[in-house]
This record gives C-alpha cells, structure tokens and sequence, in this order.
C-alpha cells in the first residue's frame, strides 16, 4: 500500500490514546488514592476485594456490551445501569464524571509510551495536522493527560467516544473528526494499536492509511480474528518519523 500510496497527499495523522501514544502502569499511591476517593463520592464506610471484584466484573460487561454495540452510554448510565444498578440517579449524576476518571486510576497512571511527545511534536513541525480519535468511557480522563504531557496544542480535534456516543470500529468517529478539521478521510492518516477497532474503523471511513502499533513481542493475544491487514505494522513509535517526512510548502 505505502509503494502505491504519495505520502505527500496525507495531510492529517489521526491517534489511537490507550495502548498507543499512552499506557497505565501500577502506581500504588496513585491506586490508593483512587479507592480512597471512590469511597468517599459512593458513600461507602466500608469494602472488601470481593466488593471490588463484583463491581469490576460489571464494569467488563458493560465494556463488552458498548463494544459489540458500537455505543457509548454517558457516564451516569454507566454507573447506575451497569456498575452499580438500581443506584440513584440524583446521587451518582453530579459526581459521574469524576468517578469514571477515579475508577480507571484504581489500576495505576497513565503515562506516555515511549518517544510519543517526541514524535507528536517533530510531525507537527513537518507540517501535518494533528488529532485524536479514542473510545474512552471518561470525558475527562483523556483532555486530562494531553494537559499533564503538554500534548494539547499539538491536536487539532479530540474525538472521543465518550462524548460522541459512538465507538471505533464505527466510522462516525473517524469522519467526526475529518468533519471538524474540514479534511477529505482519503487524505488522513490513522495509528492505532488494534486491528478490530482502529484498523478496521478508518478503512470503513475511507481514510488513506491506517498503521497499527504492535507489540514487539508479535501481535496482541486478545485481538479477534480480523482478516483486515494495516496498510503498515510498526513496532515503535519513532518508526512514524520514517514514515512521514517533512510536508512541502
């Protein structure tokens, strides 16, 4: 594909967040401050592991749910539809957002991979726009980690599921975000690291390429089985810089 393709006609590169330009590590003060939190905005005096178990595995329902059906509730639905049902709705609604954001840190920070704010700002200084396209259950968590990283001039348009109501492999995120930047989808390009969401979401939006960071150990073990080749596989983010040089004019 990249032989037949003249790289010079992609003006955009589009990312992936999780697993691709960030990752969450164990971070124990970080994770006891995030139970410590969730106690206080659900009012609990007291919990167990097996408590904590039981919400988790609801959580993961709800993920496969949204997933198989390419949607995204807000952040209050999720709580007292999923997470804790039969919850009310005048008690969990003010505070939703913070808990969604609290309820991922209980699993460590979010840090960047490796040479990604390298990269963001050597292919914004070769001229390309920027942006971000990512399922996220938390409108919050991700604008906050392109605060934390001083990535956030750097991306013209955040699309999130969260907000959108949509998740990838939907090609409304990915047109959304083409829309919003008033650019053709065949002159985007799109990095991801999963092939049943990312890489088959921007071919479904006609985008020009889609590249997948993969594991340099080989590709990921809890990847459905997609016929759906990337255009390229890289295994580093620098390798972007290789990829994409310096846009004339």
């Amino acid at each position: 594909m990249l032989e037949r393709l003249d790289i010079h006609t992609i003006e955009a590169i589009l990312f992936d967040m999780n697993g691709t330009l960030r990752l969450r590590e164990p971070h124990a003060e970080t994770q006891q401050a995030a139970f410590d939190r969730l106690h206080q905005l659900l009012g609990m005096q007291d919990s167990n592991k097996t408590s904590w178990d039981e919400l988790a595995r609801r959580q993961k329902a709800y993920s496969c749910w949204a997933q198989e059906n390419q949607t995204q509730l807000s952040e209050a639905e999720i709580w007292t539809k999923w997470i804790l049902p039969g919850a009310s709705r005048e008690q969990i609604e003010p505070v939703a957002a913070e808990l969604m954001l609290t309820w991922g840190e209980r699993k460590g920070r979010v840090i960047p991979k490796p040479g990604a704010g390298e990269v963001i700002r050597t292919l914004k200084k070769r001229g390309y726009r920027l942006g971000v396209i990512s399922n996220s259950t938390s409108t919050l968590d991700i604008p906050r980690s392109l605060e934390t990283f001083g990535w956030k001039e750097y991306f013209e348009v955040v699309v999130l599921s969260s907000e959108l109501k949509i998740r990838k492999p939907a090609p409304e995120p990915f047109l959304e975000a083409a829309r919003r930047m008033n650019i053709q989808p065949a002159r985007c390009a799109y990095i991801g690291n999963r092939l049943s969401k990312d890489i088959v979401g921007c071919r479904r939006a006609g985008f020009a390429l889609g590249i997948v960071l993969e594991p340099v150990d080989g590709p990921r073990p809890d990847e459905p089985d997609v016929t759906l080749k990337p255009d390229l596989t890289i295994h580093s983010l620098n390798e972007l810089l290789e990829v994409f040089p310096a846009r004339c004019g």
